[in-house]
Formats: structure tokens, C-alpha cells, sequence
């Protein structure tokens, strides 16, 4: 008999740690976005956490240094790293999709300094949430320029030769 209530209180704790590691990570998890899909999934995006990707756009680039408020475009490059080496590598696909006018884009919005390596063709990779309106609100912003040290590494490796 009391055999039976140990492992019935043992059970139950294990229920209880097992339900409070699956909600709390359901809770946290951010999942990963290309533009083309935020759009698509329209008001189910809106409010949840999101890691977006996508190229910036040059000329929607505007900062307000008083208020640190940064805003700017991003265009869709796909998420699959093999089908963008196939098109010739990222600093080929960002060009691309900064370039043509049919590629969904979105706005974003981020508060805080103004990043270095924020330009145009750069890829944007943002943690935040879609606003009703439209606007990605990013509370994260992480940039590459793949175009910045493209050459860097063969120019060495020749200037040591």
C-alpha cells in the first residue's frame, strides 16, 4: 500500500516537471521567418515572438538619434542556405532581392543605437513580433555584410605570397 503512493507521488512529480519544461518552452520559442512567410500567415503572425531574416533595402533607411528610433525595409531571401550558394552565394542573393521591385517586403522598427553595418544589401536578422499594423517590431538586430569582407582573405593570402 504505501509502495503504491511513492510511486504514485513520484509519478505525479514527474507529470508536474515534464508539464512545466514543455509549457515554459512553448512559451519562449521563436520561430524562424522569412518575409514571404510573416506576410503569408497574415493576423496568426500578429503578437507572437518571431526571428525574421531578409535583405535591407538602402533607401528606406531613416534614424531619429534623439529618440534612437531606426526603421527600414526588408526583402525576402530565402531561409535554405543550399538553394542560396545554388544562386551564387548571399552577397549575390541580397543584391538580388534589394534589386527587384516584385519581392514582398516589410517594415521593421528597432530602438537602440544604430549598427555599423547596417546598408543596403546587408542581411537583417531580427527578434521580435509583428505589430497589427504591418511592422515588424525588433527588439534584436544582427547584421552581415557579406559584401564587406567578400575579398578580404584571398587579398591576404596573395599579399603574403
Amino acid at each position: 500500500m504505501q509502495r503504491t503512493k511513492f510511486i504514485l507521488g513520484g509519478l505525479l512529480i514527474l507529470a508536474a516537471v515534464v508539464y512545466l519544461i514543455v509549457s515554459s518552452t512553448k512559451a519562449s520559442a521563436e520561430y524562424f521567418m522569412t518575409v514571404d512567410e510573416i506576410i503569408a500567415k497574415g493576423d496568426v503572425a500578429v503578437g507572437q515572438s518571431a526571428r525574421l531574416s531578409g535583405a535591407v533595402i538602402g533607401d528606406t533607411v531613416k534614424y531619429d538619434s534623439a529618440t534612437l528610433e531606426l526603421t527600414f525595409d526588408v526583402a525576402h531571401v530565402s531561409g535554405d542556405n543550399n538553394q542560396i550558394e545554388a544562386q551564387g552565394g548571399l552577397a549575390k542573393v541580397l543584391a538580388e532581392a534589394v534589386n527587384d521591385p516584385t519581392r514582398q517586403h516589410i517594415s521593421v522598427v528597432y530602438i537602440g543605437p544604430k549598427p555599423d553595418l547596417l546598408r543596403g544589401e546587408a542581411q537583417a536578422i531580427m527578434t521580435g513580433k509583428l505589430g497589427s499594423d504591418g511592422i515588424f517590431y525588433a527588439d534584436e538586430l544582427l547584421l552581415k555584410c557579406p559584401t564587406k569582407y567578400q575579398e578580404a582573405v584571398p587579398d591576404q593570402a596573395e599579399a603574403n605570397n
